[in-house]
């Protein structure tokens, strides 16, 4: 199989890309590396995928590359690439989340309309619901995002949609549930969490800590987007990791792994929701997904991981 994934170099691009290259595809790796997070994390992340015989890479925007060239051939689309990060989204920074959310987007759906591959999966997000009125959260119930991030998110979606209705694009949007694990981006919750915990420092939590999310291991992510792929299934679906947990009870089991933290709380961030909860039950039946990892055991992988990078950063 010859695959093309957006964001190969983000947390979980390069992941998703190593499952699919162990698998013995073809991989075409697209990121434009931009300066969202230190880019020379998503450096690295291209020279571990550059290992891979089977890997290349591809450098740009996606506003400004020919994608015909790229999309000739590719089976499986992987649309990963995106402006992340739901308290950055407000005022002038909107601009850069249409662009490369939205924009990005419909750009790539008109280049896979004009070649159809056998499926493309959108990454979407559980930020499209918002505050939502029941939990766990069915696909069925309304999105409602409270966030621009959250908005822009949601129309990817819809475009996504659009194009399956009106063109028959075989396309799958998957809602992803706070994704963690291994070379998750450093401005999110766990990779601050961890590092905190690991080197003295303090944690700073938006809010009283009772908020609760369907933290979702990266691997259980990549699972589900490699089913999704080979199966029948073209429409939305919910991607969580089986259980809803307070960042309180969260902050506790790393406590267990990492030793103490210090936690300083300050008010909630605009846009923040209070809780998220997958239903995943037409995952489950549409392409197999079960979650494996639980938080213990993805906290842990991420507790040796930092380990790993601070004794490199201090040289031991």
């Amino acid at each position: 199989m010859r695959a093309v994934v957006t964001g190969a170099a983000g947390f979980i691009g390069a992941h998703l890309c190593e499952r699919l290259l162990a698998e013995g595809h073809q991989v075409v790796g697209i990121d434009a590396l931009t300066d969202t997070y230190d880019p020379g994390l998503k450096f690295r992340n291209v020279e571990r995928l550059r290992s891979w015989p089977a890997f290349t890479f591809l450098g740009g925007e996606l506003l400004q590359l020919r994608l015909a060239p790229v999309l000739e051939g590719a089976e499986i689309v992987f649309h990963l690439a995106g402006q992340p990060g739901v308290r950055s989204s407000w005022g002038e920074e909107f601009a850069t989340y249409l662009q490369r959310n939205v924009l990005t987007t419909q750009r790539l759906l008109e280049a896979a309309r004009a070649q159809p591959p056998r499926k493309l999966v959108y990454a979407s997000s559980s930020s499209v619901y918002g505050q939502a009125e029941t939990y766990p959260t069915s696909e069925r119930l309304r999105p409602c995002p409270v966030s621009p991030y959250g908005v822009t998110k949601l129309a990817g979606e819809q475009l996504c949609e659009a194009y399956r209705e009106t063109f028959g694009l075989p396309t799958v949007a998957l809602r992803l549930f706070t994704v963690y694990g291994p070379r998750q981006r450093p401005d999110m919750a766990f990779a601050r969490l961890v590092r905190a915990a690991l080197r003295g420092e303090t944690f700073t939590v938006y809010g009283d800590g009772r908020q609760t999310r369907d933290f979702t291991f990266v691997s259980d992510v990549v699972e589900a987007m490699y089913g999704a792929c080979r199966s029948s299934f073209a429409g939305v679906a919910n991607v969580g990791g089986g259980s809803r947990v307070s960042l309180n009870d969260a902050i506790e089991v790393l406590r267990s792994l990492a030793g103490t933290v210090e936690v300083k709380r300050i008010g909630a961030a605009p846009g923040d929701v209070r809780d998220t909860a997958a239903d995943i039950s037409l995952a489950a039946e549409a392409f197999g997904y079960a979650p494996r990892v639980g938080l213990r055991e993805g906290l842990a992988a991420m507790v040796d991981e930092t380990r790993s990078q601070l004794a490199e950063e201090v040289g031991v």
